[in-house]
């Protein structure tokens, strides 16, 4: 039995290195890769004809695993595609690529972090285990990093599939609407402001989602934490 677990316990550290390697992957990508001169974006659309929505779902959720930040491609999206049609096709490759990036650090990290965490992690990894819709909108609104990096994350904690989705896709809307809304209107040395409403709005609704994590977060520490209480 002991050969068995020291085999698996191998098996988990050569996948936890192996989604090391990749995120390393992407981040080298994005510095080396030289941007394509964005002018001839929209005479490639053009070509595109019916599958321009295929297109721009697939290569937004591609970007979007690969760790090119949300923002850059939602304003782009809304330049090309329009304030509309640009959120949509982001909000459906955020979909996408938020069921990729989970399915990668699920199948690489889970093993590898299961085996070993310990102590305060324990209660946290039940934290992310227990979450609904609402505490994963939370934490995708955090500054804690890019969207394609926190989907790889939640793969290695015991996030339910259905909420992670559902709320990474729901903490998109705002932000998508608004950038996506920046990036039509938007010319150089000029930015109509009323497109900027919806991205305002986000962060407002940010802000009310933090601090009733905040306050629900300090009554269950109150009243105790049976996690915490068990380890």
């Amino acid at each position: 039995m002991t050969a068995v677990r020291d085999l698996l316990r191998q098996r988990s550290v050569r996948r936890f290195l192996l989604l090391l390697g990749v995120l390393g992957l992407c981040a080298l990508a994005l510095l080396l890769v030289p941007a394509r001169d964005l002018a001839l974006a929209p005479r490639l659309v053009d070509r595109l004809g019916p599958a321009t929505p295929l297109a721009a779902v697939g290569v937004g959720a591609a970007l979007l695993v690969v760790l090119v930040p949300r923002t850059l491609i939602t304003v782009a999206w809304g330049a090309l595609f329009g304030p509309v049609q640009g959120a949509g096709y982001t909000l459906a490759a955020a979909l996408l690529a938020a069921a990729a990036g989970f399915a990668v650090g699920r199948t690489l990290g889970r093993e590898f972090v299961a085996d070993r965490v310990r102590g305060r992690l324990i209660s946290l990894d039940g934290w992310f285990s227990r979450q609904n819709v609402l505490g994963v909108i939370t934490v995708r609104l955090l500054p804690v990093g890019g969207f394609g990096l926190v989907s790889y994350g939640y793969g290695t904690t015991g996030a339910r599939l259905a909420p992670y989705l559902v709320g990474s896709v729901l903490a998109t809307v705002p932000s998508a609407f608004g950038y996506a809304a920046i990036g039509a209107v938007a010319t150089p040395g000029r930015i109509n402001w009323l497109a900027v409403a919806p991205a305002s709005l986000g962060l407002f609704a940010s802000l009310a989602l933090v601090a009733r994590w905040w306050r629900a977060e300090r009554t269950r520490r109150a009243v105790g934490d049976p996690d915490a209480a068990r380890h």
